[in-house]
């Protein structure tokens, strides 16, 4: 495991979110389960448990450098690749499905946010960032969306993201979705993207992305919507501030404009992906 990677989970400085490194070990099925992840896994269970402690309001605190790590428990009730919705969210020992309000028959996209993707903080501050700073209308739209695929998976939830969107976005949208989990490994001064010091202190300074995300990243880099995707690493990297105030308010009109809101309602318009939206409105269906 590359030196400072516990080190780093308690102190992460990723928008000044501290990380409870017993909790988020446990989180991951103990110590040992920790050893075997290459460096990419651990890359992503990173994000997702900041981003669940996020939409939870539990930022923890930081004394813990020589603290004992947590056994994990022997029962592990779900693969860690699992969506948000089909995983017990919480503080350990006081884990529980999460409460879902009934979707409408027409559901919208505003309603999923509502219902199924909410609190949203992560999308919501990289929106808020995108727009604050000057960012084009698609941009902000890619990146108040590049995310919420996790509430139905997390493993390569970007693939995952611009496939469920892409009959309802423009195709630059889902694109830059798509590219922009490859994008983050790999540093553009040009565009305002520096490698995260953050990045060495977890993975090492000698880490290698796996083959499918360097294939991704040269084919991106070339690719004129390059700039979409960069901006959504720009905007994604610093947006878990536990103390943001942020709400879907200011982008209710973009995504008006931007999304293509089937009259039938998200998951009952017969598309490719319907089946995925269906899957979030019904997450407790046995079949």
């Amino acid at each position: 495991m590359p030196a400072g990677f516990l080190e780093e989970a308690d102190r992460m400085g990723m928008g000044h979110m501290d990380i409870d490194r017993r909790a988020f070990i446990a989180s991951l099925g103990g110590m040992a389960v920790v050893e075997r992840m290459d460096s990419e896994t651990k890359a992503e269970a990173l994000e997702h448990y900041m981003v669940e402690r996020l939409d939870e309001g539990l930022s923890g605190d930081v004394e813990l450098v020589n603290a004992q790590v947590v056994p994990s428990p022997p029962e592990s009730t779900v693969r860690r690749g699992v969506g948000s919705l089909f995983a017990p969210t919480g503080p350990a020992g006081n884990r529980r499905m999460p409460e879902l309000a009934a979707m409408s028959n027409t559901p919208t996209l505003q309603e999923f946010f509502e219902k199924r993707f909410a609190p949203a903080n992560h999308v919501l501050q990289s929106a808020t960032r995108a727009l604050k700073t000057g960012m084009s209308e698609e941009i902000v739209f890619a990146c108040l969306l590049h995310d919420v695929v996790q509430n139905l998976v997390k493993v390569d939830h970007a693939w995952w993201g611009a496939q469920m969107l892409e009959p309802y976005v423009t195709e630059k949208v889902s694109w830059a979705i798509r590219y922009h989990q490859a994008l983050r490994f790999y540093p553009d001064p040009a565009h305002g993207y520096e490698y995260p010091e953050l990045y060495n202190r977890i993975y090492g300074k000698d880490y290698v992305p796996q083959p499918h995300i360097k294939a991704a990243y040269e084919y991106a880099r070339k690719h004129k919507w390059y700039f979409e995707a960069r901006m959504i690493t720009v905007n994604d990297l610093y947006a878990f501030d536990p103390n943001a105030k942020v709400s879907l308010d200011p982008f209710i009109d973009i995504i008006g404009r931007q999304f293509k809101q089937p009259k039938e309602g998200l998951g009952n318009d017969n598309s490719g992906v319907a089946h995925m939206w269906r899957t979030m409105m019904f997450p407790d269906n046995p079949l």
